[in-house]
C-alpha cells in the first residue's frame, strides 16, 4: 500500500523490522534504501542497506557515565539545591550565597514568589525562580538561618509542595 520507492529509516527498535522482508523489498525496488543503526549479519553488505554505528546508552562505558552523572547530579541537589536534567521541573542552577539555602517546589500559581518572600522578609541574598508548566522551583539564598517559624509559614502557604532547608 505505500509508495513505489520509499526509503526507510530505523533508530529507534531493530526488531520493528523484519530483515529478511526489508532485504526482499530492497532487492525488489518497493524500498529503495533502508538506513538502520542495527548492525546485523541479515543487513550487513546488502546493497540499498545503510548501516550506521548505534550509539545508544547500553555499552558498559556509557552505563558507567551515566551512573557517574546521575550521582554528580544527585549529590549537587543534595548539597546545594540545584537542580540538572529533571523530567518535571525546571533546570536551576545557581552558585551559594549566604549563610542558608531555601528550596522550595511549589505550584506554579500568580502571587507565590511575594507571598514566599513576604514570609522570609528582608534577609535575602538571592532569589532564584523557574518553572515548568504547572510547577516552580525557587531558590532563597538568606543572610542568616530561617527560623523554625518562618520554615513553617513557609509549608503551610497554599500550593507549597515541599520545603528543604540546607546549612
Amino acid at each position: 500500500m505505500m509508495k513505489h520507492g520509499v526509503r526507510i529509516v530505523n533508530f529507534s527498535r531493530g526488531e520493528l523490522v523484519d530483515n529478511k522482508d526489508m532485504i526482499a523489498a530492497v532487492e525488489e525496488k518497493q524500498v529503495y534504501c533502508y538506513v538502520t543503526d542495527f548492525a546485523t549479519e541479515e543487513v550487513l553488505g546488502n546493497y540499498g542497506i545503510i548501516v550506521l554505528p548505534h550509539l545508544g546508552a547500553s555499552t558498559p562505558e556509557s552505563e558507567e557515565n551515566c551512573a557517574e552523572m546521575a550521582a554528580d547530579e544527585l549529590r549537587e541537589f543534595l548539597e546545594n539545591g540545584n537542580i540538572v536534567n529533571s523530567v518535571n521541573l525546571p533546570n536551576v542552577q545557581v552558585d551559594r550565597m549566604g549563610l542558608c539555602r531555601v528550596t522550595i517546589i511549589h505550584k506554579n500559581s500568580p502571587g507565590m514568589i511575594a507571598q514566599i518572600s513576604s514570609v522570609v522578609g528582608g534577609n535575602i541574598d538571592n532569589l532564584t525562580n523557574k518553572s515548568r508548566g504547572d510547577y516552580a522551583y525557587t531558590l532563597l539564598d538568606l543572610d542568616a538561618s530561617i527560623s523554625d517559624d518562618a520554615l513553617e509559614k513557609l509549608k503551610v502557604i497554599e500550593g507549597v509542595i515541599r520545603v528543604t532547608v540546607i546549612n
